[in-house]
């Protein structure tokens, strides 16, 4: 029976997606957009994920399956990066949101800046270095119920500024991680162990996707490492 607590969870991450998969305003035919000098109109907070005992209560609620096959899956079915207004993406606003003086030529595209990858504390000023990495990958999340999904749900998911999945990291910790759940991968940084684990909880139960049962037993020894009182 699901929970009042869940059911208003539910409610505002359906809010949250129809604001994500609804109509951008169109801009006058005759004003030509103006180009970004800097992108200060894009940065915003990095959504910080609930606490570990929010978190590990969420986890409690998911559930324990094996994983699905990844028959049919293709990343095309997850479409992105969508524009997000002008000639921003979504990989161009979450490179502004997670750099510091991040300036974009008037295409959006970010061409200085510096950034530190959460994963392995590593610090870059080329944007080319930097992958944004879905905290939880679009192949898990196929194989923990996306693949039921219609193709809107599963661009939303893949476009998600709204929750603690998405992230600007290194190329090379990104192509380590490839699709792997935590049980398989955790980011060198222990450090980042704490915030890892609460981001994925939180987005697996956000969207009702499933956990295996040496993942949550990972989820659950990371967050461990979370400060206490």
């Amino acid at each position: 029976m699901i929970s009042l607590r869940r059911r208003l969870r539910a409610a505002t991450t359906a809010l949250a997606l129809a604001c994500l998969l609804g109509p951008l305003a169109a801009a006058p035919a005759s004003a030509a957009p103006a180009p970004p000098a800097e992108l200060t109109h894009s940065r915003r907070a990095l959504p910080t994920p609930p606490s570990a005992a929010q978190v590990r209560t969420e986890i409690e609620d998911l559930v324990v399956e094996a994983p699905h096959s990844m028959d049919g899956y293709s990343r095309a079915k997850f479409p992105h990066w969508i524009g997000q207004g002008g000639t921003c993406d979504t990989r161009e606003i979450v490179l502004a949101r997670d750099g510091q003086d991040v300036v974009a030529d008037s295409q959006c595209h970010a061409v200085s800046g510096t950034w530190t990858s959460p994963y392995d504390d590593k610090m870059f000023t080329n944007a080319r270095d930097l992958d944004i990495d879905h905290m939880v990958p679009l192949a898990n999340a196929w194989r923990s119920g996306a693949d039921g999904w219609d193709t809107a749900r599963r661009k939303a998911f893949a476009n998600d500024l709204q929750h603690s999945q998405l992230v600007a990291v290194s190329a090379s910790s990104n192509r380590s991680k490839g699709d792997q759940s935590p049980d398989q991968w955790k980011p060198p940084l222990v450090s980042y162990w704490c915030e890892y684990a609460r981001a994925w909880g939180d987005t697996k139960y956000v969207y009702g996707l499933r956990v295996t049962q040496p993942e949550k037993d990972a989820l659950d020894s990371m967050l461990d490492t979370c400060p206490t009182g």
